[in-house]
């Protein structure tokens, strides 16, 4: 990286930091673009030249919050064990660790502010949705996953999957029915 680059880069982490603070302690809408130039010592265009807008610096705020996820994800498709326990426990992953995030990072106050719950939502679904996409064209190239099924066919289903998910209230009922529903998304009705 050049100067500018290094400078820019410097910019975008002050600007993400500062976001996820003030998110963080007061949600989305309690917060403005003004007060995150202020607390990232960066100005409001340069905010708007990075990130578009405050949703894009939101997308940003989950992307860098789905690292982690995204590297055991990643990390999976090294491990020596079945491609089936593979998926499972990338479907698993995928799908607790947006809902592990807001609980563990973000107050209250936060939680109840439902514009941002839904943008994080959405955006680490994104993200969701492109470790996944990973996922699925690795096991076609191994041959588990039918090649006859079109990766648009899985995504719109694992989709589906991650909708009935964000519906279940209690953590003991999402565990449980991850684990089923990773049953039927392996075996389906009557697999072995």
């Amino acid at each position: 990286m050049n100067k500018y680059e290094i400078r820019t880069q410097k910019k975008k982490d002050a600007i993400i930091q500062a976001a996820l603070d003030l998110f963080r302690d007061k949600g989305y809408t309690n917060v403005s673009i003004n007060e995150i130039a202020s607390l990232s010592s960066v100005s409001s265009v340069s905010i708007y030249n990075y990130f578009g807008n405050k949703e894009g610096v939101i997308k940003e705020c989950a992307r860098v919050l789905m690292q982690e996820a995204t590297q055991l994800v990643n990390d999976l498709l090294l491990e020596n064990i079945s491609f089936k326990e593979k998926l499972l426990r990338a479907v698993s992953i995928c799908a607790e660790k947006p809902h592990q995030l807001l609980e563990e990072y973000f107050s209250q106050e936060a939680l109840h502010d439902a514009v941002f719950v839904d943008l994080f939502k959405e955006s680490a679904g994104e993200i969701r949705r492109d470790i996944l996409q990973v996922f699925i064209e690795s096991g076609k190239r191994e041959g588990t996953i039918d090649a006859f099924i079109s990766t648009e066919t899985i995504m719109e289903f694992l989709d589906a999957v991650a909708s009935l998910q964000a519906n279940w209230e209690t953590k003991e009922a999402y565990q449980k029915k991850t684990a089923e529903i990773g049953k039927l998304i392996l075996y389906g009705l009557i697999g072995r």
